[in-house]
């Protein structure tokens, strides 16, 4: 527990990382200021307002990555500050502008803001695994020393490039301006994030994760070698380098790894009644996996609680719960290629996107892509 009632900053709150941070903060007794695009919108904000102690110990401020300054005041005052939030459009018709530019910018916006306040003894930064490994020829392990290719990434302008380089590039300005500015700086770097959540709508991760279930044949390769953290022990994993005085720099957060074969296996086994392919294309059996390291976070002292078959189990349930997944299939489905997902309901709203992503548009892109695309790991769509 934190010495005294500390108060913080939480941007992208009501997204699926932000929300369950803003749920864990609370109960370890902090004062949380929520950021939000829009506080009286009940629709987006209702499960943070009904999470326990939000009545004494929340507030909802209204911030948006895309206007500058935005951020002062809910800043001002605060501890600390976890920076969640981030734009996604994979769709997007001038990346640049729609996605780069409000990442960066949006980074800067809120490090200026924590400089200004002069009260802020450190910031955390959710930052992707998507600027550790986006290269041509994967390595067997990833640490946090590796950074993804930007050349490659420009050159190719695979699903998602966009959002790979605006996290890049905005880490990178962010610890500049940290040490121009002596800003206490911290980014952990979580892989694909799956587990239960409080948001209304399903997070596009689990869109990824569940798509052995839901036949969403362009994300199979996505996980074809993937790294896996439960948002539990990825939230609890953010307020653990805040608090221990010694953090310093970048930290991946990754407690599994598995090929798809792996999850596929578990799923027909604990799942039989969604008839799981037991075979994907371009996948063998000797497929190995690849390694994201969370040794310098272990180090440190932090411990993961949950197992890989923990989060698919969790986020399946509460899944279910919210009406994203059909108890079982219908037999006609069973036979098909692809079964019809809640895409087109969930992501409207955005308020379930990875790592506090929110989307530029009214309705957020779901991935698409042919399957060459796909050969990105996990994390680097979802996280």
């Amino acid at each position: 527990m934190v010495s005294h009632k500390e108060t913080v900053c939480v941007t992208g709150a009501s997204g699926f990382i932000g929300s369950w941070l803003v749920m864990r903060l609370l109960e370890r007794g902090y004062f949380v200021r929520a950021t939000v695009r829009d506080p009286r919108n009940s629709k987006k904000v209702q499960h943070l307002l009904d999470l326990p102690n939000a009545k004494t110990q929340l507030t909802l401020w209204k911030a948006d990555l895309s206007d500058e300054g935005s951020y002062d005041d809910a800043i001002n005052g605060c501890d600390g500050v976890f920076h969640v939030a981030t734009p996604m459009d994979f769709e997007s018709k001038d990346p640049e502008n729609e996605v780069i530019k409000p990442t960066v910018n949006g980074m800067l916006g809120v490090m200026k803001a924590c400089a200004k306040a002069k009260t802020v003894r450190r910031v955390v930064f959710t930052s992707s695994a998507g600027t550790v490994n986006v290269e041509e020829h994967q390595k067997n392990v990833y640490n946090e020393e590796d950074w993804s290719d930007l050349e490659f990434i420009m050159s190719k302008k695979m699903t998602g490039w966009m959002y790979f380089v605006s996290k890049m590039l905005a880490e990178k300005a962010a610890w500049d301006y940290a040490k121009e500015n002596e800003i206490d700086f911290i980014s952990i770097i979580p892989t694909l994030v799956i587990g239960p959540f409080i948001t209304t709508s399903m997070p596009p991760s689990l869109v990824t994760a569940l798509s052995p279930i839901t036949r969403n044949e362009p994300h199979y390769s996505i996980i074809r070698q993937g790294q896996y953290v439960h948002l539990d022990d990825l939230c609890n994993a953010h307020i653990f380098l805040y608090e221990h005085a010694a953090a310093k720099g970048r930290y991946i957060c990754s407690s599994h790894d598995a090929t798809i074969l792996t999850i596929s296996e578990f799923l027909r086994q604990k799942y039989p009644e969604y008839n799981v392919p037991s075979t994907f294309e371009s996948v063998d059996k000797n497929l190995k996996s690849i390694d994201f390291s969370s040794k310098k976070l272990i180090e440190m002292g932090f411990n993961f609680k949950y197992s890989l078959e923990e989060m698919f189990i969790e986020s399946i349930e509460t899944c279910r719960q919210k009406g994203f997944l059909p108890v079982s299939l219908p037999e006609q489905s069973k036979s098909e290629t692809k079964v019809p997902t809640t895409d087109g309901i969930e992501h409207k709203t955005g308020s379930g996107l990875t790592d506090g992503m929110m989307p530029c548009k009214e309705t957020a892109p779901e991935v698409t892509g042919n399957k060459t695309d796909a050969c990105m790991a996990a994390q680097q769509t979802c996280a």
